[in-house]
């Protein structure tokens, strides 16, 4: 039998989740390190492989500096397990500002917050938002940051109502803590808001313990909504609700030496309105990223004239970036790499199962046209129904539908 993993050697544990364990592993063959990524639920055939969300979502997304590449698939047909052998990051947000008492220098959150915003740009004009953006989630090696766990994304296509417990509950926006799973795109704006608030600040803008104090610690901060958008989210809300009148306490008053222009940002990326919120597209056009774009242009033109330059994405470097754009004061237009345009789901991969063990490169997965009716593919998952209690990972609690949950549990996640 041709077993793939025995490749690998298995370095050391890296995390675990609900649905995957993650380990650090050696390349027998060419001796570089990766993350491997196994899945907890079982797979019965290579076609359930392939129709991972993960799986159809990376290989969209792929390449782009700002997500994690996939490296190679491995199915065990004999066990039905899946495992993902991704490109190893150092860490990740969450074990890069645990325990600092000091914050960060706003070059360094500037440098981390506009991949973020590029990463989310780049799954936006792909058809695809994440849904469990959070400090776990993001993974950084030195000055690159890398957007990562694509288990959660859904087609910008596919119509509402979504799940209901999806993504993290202190990175949850308004209009899925308060409508029967009416939300799109612009909760990954609101959840790269609050991580934006963490890495500034070091500690979680809004930490809440049940799904009812996520939206007092929400309306202590940025207040009660005017009851037109209130209205708005009763519409789409079985259970009615009522909250007093209340003005926050607003965002500078707990970032009180935060930048002028870091703040705007911030408040535009944390607007209640979904249809107010900002768009990755127009954040990275923000002034408190000035500095960044024209370093972009300035590199882009060293490589063109250098005759290096393959493309923008692969052109420069952030560690490259950050010594250009702290001499620059002159803002300058954003240029927008063409995207193209899918208007319909992800699609799936068709492959030929040559034995009980097999292995797929990702630069060799053919992929063909099918026919798609806007929604991704269902995995059902054994190992959710017993794992309700846990709380890092909620989007498989559509059936525990109370507002009274356990306190969120801290645990290190990522490749």
């Amino acid at each position: 039998m041709d077993n793939r993993l025995t490749c690998y050697k298995i370095i050391k544990k890296i995390g675990e989740g609900t649905f995957s364990e993650v380990v650090k592993t050696q390349s027998l063959k060419d001796g570089k390190f990766y993350a491997c990524k196994k899945m907890k639920q079982t797979i019965n055939s290579l076609e359930q492989a392939n129709n991972l969300r993960e799986v159809q979502a990376m290989k969209r997304l792929s390449p782009h500096a700002n997500i994690i590449q996939l490296h190679e698939l491995i199915f065990d047909k004999e066990t039905g397990t899946v495992s993902l052998i991704c490109e190893l990051m150092e860490m990740n947000i969450y074990e890069f500002i645990q325990g600092r008492q000091t914050p960060l220098p706003d070059h360094t959150v500037k440098n981390y917050m506009y991949q973020l915003c590029k990463s989310l740009d780049h799954m936006h004009s792909c058809g695809i938002f994440h849904r469990d953006v959070k400090p776990e989630n993001i993974l950084i090696k030195q000055n690159v940051l890398k957007l990562g766990d694509f288990g959660s994304c859904r087609s910008v296509y596919s119509k509402p109502p979504h799940t209901e417990y999806i993504s993290t509950r202190w990175y949850r926006a308004p209009e899925c803590l308060l409508t029967d799973g009416y939300y799109s795109l612009k909760m990954d704006i609101w959840s790269a808001g609050c991580v934006f608030f963490e890495i500034m600040s070091l500690n979680p803008l809004f930490p809440g313990s049940n799904e009812l104090d996520q939206v007092a610690k929400i309306h202590d901060v940025l207040g009660t909504p005017d009851q037109s958008l209130l209205q708005k989210f009763k519409q789409s809300r079985a259970m009615q609700f009522n909250f007093p009148p209340k003005k926050g306490t607003g965002i500078s008053r707990l970032i009180p030496n935060c930048p002028a222009p870091a703040l705007s940002l911030l408040y535009q990326m944390l607007a209640y309105d979904s249809d107010e919120r900002i768009t990755a597209e127009t954040a990275l056009r923000h002034t408190y990223f000035r500095e960044i774009r024209l370093a972009e242009k300035k590199a882009d033109t060293l490589h063109r004239v250098s005759g290096t330059m393959d493309g923008v994405e692969s052109s420069v470097t952030p560690s490259s970036l950050e010594q250009i754009w702290r001499s620059t004061r002159l803002a300058e237009p954003l240029v927008r790499r063409n995207v193209p345009h899918y208007p319909t789901e992800l699609p799936k991969l068709n492959m030929v199962v040559p034995g009980p063990q097999i292995s797929f490169p990702v630069s060799t997965m053919p992929a063909f046209t099918v026919t798609h009716r806007g929604t991704l593919p269902a995995i059902t998952s054994k190992k959710c129904q017993s794992q309700l209690a846990k709380p890092r990972d909620e989007s498989h609690r559509a059936a525990f539908k109370t507002y009274y949950m356990p306190p969120l549990d801290r645990k290190q996640g990522g490749y």
